[in-house]
């Protein structure tokens, strides 16, 4: 039987890719990654797949005069794709609308805080300046917003005892190491349903969205 097929997007390091490929290693793992899709060449998460044997496209935003031709060309290239998921690990591209609406709740995004608290850039540093006493990882379904799709599951930690920038972003993504493969394995059991406009995990519905604690 075919495992569930997951297409990762990428933008830079990968380690939250890595993390999801180290689960595949697991002989119970229900999916498998189809393929890594990039806008940086330069990104080590290149160098991540081809270690471990997984296909990858590169599109570099650089080398297209617009948005919308680059749009198209990612657009065209996942449309030979067979696949299940699409799930944005660190893709620093705005996916755009016609994309969204025609790959809609088979898209998921992995964002450095407890949403709907700090959406978009530089959430570690707005975590220090407003002193929180929290910080955490959010993976949502993707729409048309900044990080207002729906809530599947979220982990978080205290910051008393962390006292750097570098500390701070340590610790999320230990936790987001742990809580990206975890999803991913839900929705491929079909754990994971979107319905009514709403997510249930489990047959269970959580209205910020179900909280994993490692």
């Amino acid at each position: 039987m075919k495992k569930f097929q997951i297409i990762v997007f990428i933008s830079g390091n990968g380690s939250n890719l890595q993390s999801l490929i180290d689960k595949t290693k697991e002989s119970k793992c229900p999916y498998e990654i189809n393929c890594v899709v990039s806008n940086n060449p330069e990104a080590y998460g290149l160098e991540r797949a081809s270690i471990n044997n997984i296909s990858s496209v590169v599109l570099d935003h650089n080398s297209f005069k617009s948005r919308s031709e680059f749009d198209s060309a990612l657009e065209k290239e996942i449309e030979k794709m067979s696949f299940d998921l699409i799930v944005l690990a660190g893709f620093m591209r705005i996916i755009n609308k016609n994309f969204i609406k025609k790959y809609e709740k088979k898209i998921i995004n992995l964002h450095p805080s407890i949403l709907p608290k700090y959406p978009g850039l530089d959430t570690h540093s707005k975590v220090i300046e407003n002193k929180d006493k929290f910080h955490g990882a959010t993976v949502h379904f993707v729409d048309e917003g900044l990080d207002t799709g729906k809530i599947i599951g979220f982990s978080k930690f205290k910051t008393k005892e962390i006292n750097s920038y570098d500390s701070l972003l340590a610790k999320t993504h230990e936790i987001e190491h742990k809580l990206l493969p975890k999803i991913c394995s839900l929705i491929a059991l079909g754990k994971v349903i979107f319905k009514n406009e709403e997510v249930f995990i489990n047959g269970k519905f959580y209205k910020k969205g179900k909280e994993f604690i490692f």
